[in-house]
């Protein structure tokens, strides 16, 4: 059974950073490329970030140079971490597992940017 178990949300202020963790088991992870995915309230899904098996990596135009997805194929793990935190960053971030034919989502962990 696949699992995908983030953690590492809360609450921050503007300008700060935080650090999500996915934690992966039930697949052979370094085969997968691993995303994390935000939706905020009243808001579609939308991409944040995604790094391949081999260590590419793309970002969304509005993440790109505060935030840097990183993983760690023994310890299955999937990072995102978060710097210079704006209110509009607000979501639930979920992380994603996806190779051919296979796609897993996690349940998701709260960000919070506020003063």
């Amino acid at each position: 059974q696949v699992q995908l178990v983030e953690s590492g949300g809360g609450l921050v202020q503007p300008g700060g950073p935080l650090r999500l963790s996915c934690a992966a088991s039930g697949l052979i992870f370094n085969l997968y490329t691993m995303g994390w995915y935000r939706q905020a309230p009243g808001k579609q899904r939308e991409l944040v970030a995604t790094i391949t098996s081999g260590g590419s990596t793309n970002y969304a135009d509005s993440v790109k140079d505060r935030f840097t997805i990183s993983r760690d194929n023994v310890k299955d793990t999937v990072y995102l971490q978060m710097n210079s935190l704006k209110p509009e960053d607000a979501a639930v971030y979920s992380c994603n597992a996806n190779r051919v034919r296979r796609n897993f989502w996690g349940q998701g962990t709260q960000v919070a940017v506020s003063s």
